[in-house]
C-alpha cells in the first residue's frame, strides 16, 4: 500500500479511486489506516465477502491470501485484474497508470 500511495496524486488525476480491502476486523483495521496515514479508501472485510466475491487466492503454502488488484470502471465493469502469485506479485504503479490511461 506504500507503492500506491507514492503515486496517489497521479491515480485521482485518472479520476480513479483506490478502495483497499483487507481481511482484518474493523478496530485492526482503522489502527493500520490511522497509524499508517494512508490516503485512499480502507475496507475491512473481515467475512471475507468482498474479497470471495472478486475471487482472492488463498494459499496456507504460501502463507496467506495473495494480492489481488481490481479496476473497475464507473458503469461498475471490472476492465482490469490481477491475482498475484506470490506476496510480491503487484503490479508496478507504472503499470497501473498505463493500465487507467488505456480502459479511459
Amino acid at each position: 500500500m506504500a507503492q500506491l500511495r507514492q503515486d496517489y496524486e497521479k491515480v485521482k488525476m485518472q479520476e480513479t479511486e483506490i478502495i483497499v480491502v483487507g481481511p482484518e476486523g474493523t478496530d485492526e483495521f482503522k489502527f493500520y489506516w490511522k497509524s499508517h496515514e494512508l490516503p485512499f479508501i480502507g475496507l475491512p472485510d473481515p467475512t471475507h465477502s468482498v474479497l470471495k466475491r472478486y475471487g482472492q487466492e488463498i494459499s496456507l503454502f504460501k502463507l496467506g491470501r495473495m494480492p489481488a488488484q481490481v479496476m473497475i470502471d464507473k458503469q461498475g465493469i471490472a476492465r482490469f485484474v490481477h491475482y498475484g502469485h506470490n506476496m510480491s506479485d503487484i503490479p508496478t504503479n507504472d503499470k497501473i497508470l498505463q493500465t487507467l490511461q488505456a480502459i479511459q
